[in-house]
C-alpha cells in the first residue's frame, strides 16, 4: 500500500518540480523548440500540479494551505510562460 504523503510535503514537493523545471539545461541545438525539452517541462509543471490537486478538496485543508495551493498553481503557469515562450 502506498504511503500517504502529508499536504504540507505535497507543496514542498510542488514547488521543488517547478524549479527543477526552471533548472532544467536548453539545449544547444535546437534551443527552447526541442520537443524532448519541452516535453520535460511540461511533465515536470504537471507532476507539480497533480501532487496539489486534492489539497483544497480535503477536509483537514486550512485556508492558508489553499492559499498556497493557489500560488503554486500560478507559479506553475508563470513557469510555463517563463520557460518555453
Amino acid at each position: 500500500m502506498p504511503r500517504l504523503i502529508l499536504a504540507a510535503d505535497r507543496i514542498v514537493r510542488a514547488r521543488k518540480l517547478i524549479q527543477q523545471a526552471r533548472e532544467l539545461p536548453i539545449p544547444a541545438e535546437e534551443g527552447r523548440a526541442d520537443f524532448t525539452y519541452i516535453a520535460q517541462v511540461k511533465d515536470l509543471l504537471r507532476q507539480a500540479r497533480d501532487l496539489i490537486k486534492f489539497i483544497p478538496l480535503t477536509p483537514s485543508a486550512t485556508d492558508e494551505m489553499k492559499e498556497q495551493v493557489k500560488m503554486i498553481y500560478k507559479e506553475a503557469d508563470q513557469a510555463n510562460q517563463d520557460i518555453l515562450h
